[in-house]
């Protein structure tokens, strides 16, 4: 019969790649991990995990085990949460997922309030800008950036952010500042790549509701939001950057916004969570925070460009 500690033990070595990091969170010794591990496998008569030198890496049987255990594990703590009166006193571990530009511009300084306002909440934040499995990587909640495409996940929406054509004065004083769409076809773009790698268009719209599409190649790409922006900051070129992150630099005149008669389309900003999975009242108390702190209205509602 299944020993749901030793499910709680899979799950944790699976996530954190690591015997030895496991033992350390779970605060149990590295031999009883193994053994709790090696009775999970002797049980379900298939190897789970495959051990190296180097790193713990997930069998085929593994993947399956962890994908489903994650919300076994979920659903009974959900359950002793309420029983022992969870719902009043958000408590736990979070683990929260979001782009790092978001990561280091919003969450950077929101989260100490949040902290701050629950001290009996931890939090595990992971940045970066793959996409990434919500149930498969243990996430509870994430930020997501544009349209949503997986059904699988329930979003709910924060708000938008302002997007700004823009580039550096040192980069305009040596090239020029381009006064039409067309005129940026003589300027070094920089930009994410699209889908399948192709070139990710730029459009245009105007207050009469004129719609232009620009999909030049960019001279130089990266998928790092934050990136881009610093390589604009320096001089490296035009891009697109949201106004949370530029909007300082419109203020100090590090930067300045082009073709201003031009809007570009505001980016839509949700937090998701796994359609099957029940909201615990951390996860809750979270969404509230992000959708209620007067804090984070100012973050992304605020108008990025200088009165």
């Amino acid at each position: 019969m299944l020993d749901l500690n030793d499910l709680r033990v899979f799950e944790s070595v699976a996530s954190l790649r690591s015997f030895s990091a496991a033992a350390r969170a779970l605060k149990l010794p590295k031999s009883s991990v193994s053994r709790s591990v090696g009775r999970l496998e002797t049980e379900l008569g298939t190897r789970l995990l495959q051990r190296t030198t180097r790193e713990v890496v997930l069998t085929e049987a593994g993947k399956l085990l962890r994908a489903r255990c994650v919300d076994i594990l979920a659903g009974i703590g959900e359950a002793v949460d309420l029983v022992g009166g969870f719902a009043f006193t958000p408590r736990g571990l979070l683990r929260v997922s979001a782009g790092l530009g978001f990561g280091v511009h919003v969450l950077g300084s929101a989260l100490p309030q949040f902290l701050e306002r629950y001290p009996e909440i931890e939090i595990s934040l992971r940045l970066g800008n793959r996409s990434i499995d919500l149930l498969g990587d243990g996430i509870d909640v994430a930020i997501h950036m544009g349209p949503l495409a997986d059904s699988q996940l329930i979003a709910s929406r924060l708000g938008s952010m302002e997007r700004y054509l823009c580039a550096a004065p040192t980069y305009l004083e040596r090239r020029g500042t381009p006064c039409t769409i067309e005129e940026l076809r003589d300027h070094d773009r920089i930009e994410t790549p699209g889908d399948n790698g192709r070139p990710r268009s730029w459009v245009f719209s105007s207050e009469t509701g004129e719609t232009v599409r620009f999909d030049e190649k960019p001279r130089l790409s990266t998928n790092d939001t934050v990136t881009i922006h610093r390589l604009i900051v320096n001089g490296g070129g035009i891009g697109v950057v949201s106004g949370f992150i530029c909007g300082p630099d419109f203020r100090e005149g590090r930067l300045v916004r082009l073709l201003p008669e031009w809007n570009m389309p505001a980016l839509e900003v949700s937090v998701v969570f796994p359609s099957g999975r029940a909201l615990s009242q951390t996860v809750r108390a979270f969404i509230d925070f992000l959708k209620n702190s007067p804090d984070m209205e100012k973050l992304w509602h605020s108008n990025a460009l200088p009165a």
